[in-house]
């Protein structure tokens, strides 16, 4: 997860059509805007996969939080998806965090994450590449027992195509 911080006009855009068309919503300020992975294309078939409905979770390693002084996401959170070029796609709604060792994680989470084949050995390949990569530079080390923050959301508002 990378904040977003070009193309600003975009999300700002997208948060103030989502409010007209849903005035009770109960957060009023532009929420975080992010894109998922850490490079273009798996970042802007992510956000293709939340516009679709397909990708309906995310598993941000506990380490990540903790490296970035970063809260963990809570139930109702809301945030603005992008794609890699800041470009807004979607809100999503937090719906469920559970914290669960790397060794643990189930097919039914894989599916629910839907990248990929959205099997639980595509899940594990894909993201064990990820976490390496996001804590070598710091020295860090992947453990199968580390704990990923498995965060369920639900797409609320998407861009018009």
């Amino acid at each position: 997860m990378e904040t977003v911080k070009k193309n600003y006009k975009s999300v700002e855009n997208l948060w103030n059509n989502f409010l007209k068309d849903n005035p009770n919503n109960k957060i009023k300020e532009i929420p975080i805007s992010f894109y998922f992975c850490d490079n273009k294309k798996d970042a802007d078939e992510c956000a293709e996969l939340v516009f679709k409905g397909i990708k309906q979770a995310t598993a941000t390693s506990l380490w990540w939080f903790e490296k970035h002084n970063e809260p963990l996401p809570k139930v109702n959170d809301q945030y603005i998806v992008t794609d890699w070029n800041g470009n807004a796609k979607a809100v999503i709604e937090t719906i469920k965090i559970e914290q669960v060792p790397y060794n643990k994680i189930t097919a039914d989470f894989a599916a629910m994450e839907g990248e990929g084949d959205k099997s639980l050995d595509h899940w594990k390949k894909v993201h064990e590449a990820y976490y390496k990569r996001e804590m070598e530079p710091h020295g860090d080390k992947f453990d199968e027992n580390m704990l990923i923050v498995c965060e369920y959301f639900k797409t609320i508002y998407k861009v018009e195509k």
